[in-house]
């Protein structure tokens, strides 16, 4: 994604902190007119559902360290200042992460 603005150390820490799981939820409040944070805290908040299925066996377990994996992945290119988006999954984050502000009201 082309960005015209320089990104923040404060933005890319924002971003970074938004694959940590629950901090998603977080990110996603405190940084709702950010682009760059949003962008990354709806990827995080996808992620952080999805390793809510933990719990199911074999299943879960493969999900939980394929969520882990992109977690890593989109931390540290938040990090680097850079919008990467999840494979196959990047539109269903941008929509459950908009979802989410509209339903709670922030």
């Amino acid at each position: 994604m082309a960005q015209t603005k320089k990104i923040t150390q404060e933005e890319k820490i924002w971003g970074a902190l938004s694959y940590l799981w629950i901090l998603s939820v977080v990110a996603l409040a405190a940084r709702k007119n950010n682009d760059y944070v949003r962008f990354h805290a709806n990827q995080g908040f996808l992620l952080f559902i999805l390793s809510l299925f933990f719990w199911f066996p074999i299943f879960g377990w493969i999900l939980v360290v394929i969520v882990t994996i992109l977690a890593v992945i989109g931390i540290l290119k938040s990090l680097q200042g850079e919008e990467w988006s999840l494979p196959i999954l990047a539109g269903s984050a941008k929509k459950i992460g908009g979802w989410f502000i509209k339903t709670i009201k922030l």
